[in-house]
């Protein structure tokens, strides 16, 4: 029998950049957040199947920040401490509204494939 830890580390699945990025972006919609926030976030709304650790996280983060997706500051959490704090900009709206298209594109036809129709 395996351990619960050990299954849930192989039920995991690696993400994409692409895939990341959206789901930050998705994620920030919701209001700003902290880096673990964001993750929490990501964890949670995902059933615990998605877990973003921070090598990925903060590069992700950083990229988005440099073509102005999302922007930050510096704010202090609820436990005394300064973090950062992220928030979608307009352009990040924008490009949410982009990605979130060519996600359902993507959806629909890895579907068409894995669930074909019959046709005569």
């Amino acid at each position: 029998m395996k351990s619960h830890k050990k299954q849930s580390y192989e039920n995991r699945i690696e993400l994409l950049q692409g895939t990341l990025d959206l789901l930050i972006l998705q994620t920030l919609q919701w209001g700003p957040r902290h880096g673990y926030g964001i993750s929490q976030a990501i964890r949670a709304g995902s059933g615990e199947v998605l877990q973003v650790d921070t090598g990925s996280l903060y590069p992700a983060l950083h990229r988005l920040e440099r073509k102005k997706w999302i922007k930050s500051e510096w704010t202090t959490s609820e436990n005394n401490q300064k973090v950062k704090t992220y928030q979608l900009t307009t352009a990040g709206k924008k490009q949410l509204a982009a990605e979130r298209s060519n996600w359902e594109r993507l959806t629909a036809a890895m579907a068409g494939i894995l669930n074909p129709t019959e046709e005569a």
